[in-house]
């Protein structure tokens, strides 16, 4: 059987399969478990000397010596021994064959030398999720139900670490406060920072809420690491007053408060997508219509804001004078 003769490929499905080469070689595969456990593991040649060495050798008038010590992994303590749950070493590997030189090695200058930090763990060096294991040693226990959806959420997938947010040597609190919460989110979400500039927005700027209020950074079940079940149970912790039940219910309102509200910042007042009327003629332009068609001297009507008739947006237990819930006070 004579083979039908073979086609070169075009220019452009060569550039294709090049530029789909390059992208995927710039990608960098998820490993098993087990390939980052060993990454973390540290030298197995060396042994535990304890935070009181490493500590009283190298950093012992170091600034960040005294934040971890009045931290609180440093101020976990062991009953029985006395020993602190968390050193060192926990994070930087066993550390004998770092200071194993100091009693007698000198620089080129003439002084003490400095450990050996290139036997200890390259932190720095260390693929997001290794780093992350790091930390998921202790807190996969200690902080559950807190990290329980860590290892498919959206930062860990995207290869943030622990360390991108919490920085253990910045001082004794160990993760960012209150005051400096939002800006650290910037970093990575600087579009959210632009909608939070907006004429209308969520008091994030004034320091009354922050990005944790609603968000869970470390992992949800929900779209957006949301806190709550839904959306609207996300909002309704805060607006309790709109969550109803109600005897005429809103059928928008009850599904997804973003169908009318944009969450971070919006050119319009009450963080609504669009204005209104305009925002509820998307769904109500029939009945109005029927409304303006059937008396002319109502055209003013389609000016004016919704809510001024309608006051009770998001449900009522009032029926309006022909028993109907038109959503009227």
């Amino acid at each position: 059987m004579r083979l039908p003769p073979v086609r070169p490929l075009s220019f452009g499905a060569i550039l294709l399969s090049a530029l789909l080469v390059a992208a995927c070689s710039n990608t960098r595969p998820l490993l098993p478990v087990a390939a980052y456990e060993k990454m973390i593991v540290g030298r197995v040649d060396a042994d535990y000397v304890g935070t009181d060495n490493c500590v009283s050798r190298c950093h012992s008038h170091d600034k960040i010596a005294d934040d971890f010590k009045h931290s609180v992994h440093g101020e976990q303590i062991t009953p029985e021994t006395g020993l602190p749950r968390v050193n060192c070493e926990s994070c930087h590997g066993p550390g004998s064959l770092a200071i194993a030189h100091l009693e007698t090695a000198t620089d080129r200058h003439g002084d003490k030398a400095k450990c050996d930090s290139s036997t200890l763990l390259d932190l720095k060096k260390l693929p997001a999720q290794a780093q992350s294991m790091i930390c998921l040693r202790c807190h996969s226990s200690a902080s559950t139900p807190s990290l329980a959806h860590w290892p498919t959420s959206a930062h860990a997938l995207h290869d943030v670490s622990c360390f991108a947010c919490h920085r253990l040597h910045d001082g004794p609190q160990q993760k960012v406060n209150h005051e400096k919460m939002a800006e650290l989110c910037y970093q990575c979400h600087p579009e959210v920072k632009t909608q939070f500039n907006l004429f209308s927005h969520h008091p994030v700027r004034e320091k009354k809420m922050d990005c944790f209020d609603c968000h869970n950074p470390h992992g949800s079940t929900q779209p957006m690491l949301l806190k709550g079940s839904t959306v609207r149970d996300t909002c309704t912790r805060c607006h309790m007053d709109k969550s109803g039940p109600f005897v005429f219910e809103h059928g928008d309102v009850t599904e997804d408060c973003t169908n009318c509200h944009s969450p971070h910042g919006s050119v319009t007042r009450r963080l609504l997508t669009i204005t209104m009327p305009y925002l509820c003629l998307q769904c109500h332009a029939g009945a109005h219509q029927r409304l303006l068609s059937q008396n002319p001297q109502e055209q003013a009507i389609f000016a004016q804001r919704c809510t001024d008739c309608h006051s009770m947006i998001h449900g009522s237990d009032t029926p309006d004078g022909l028993g109907k819930g038109t959503l009227r006070r």
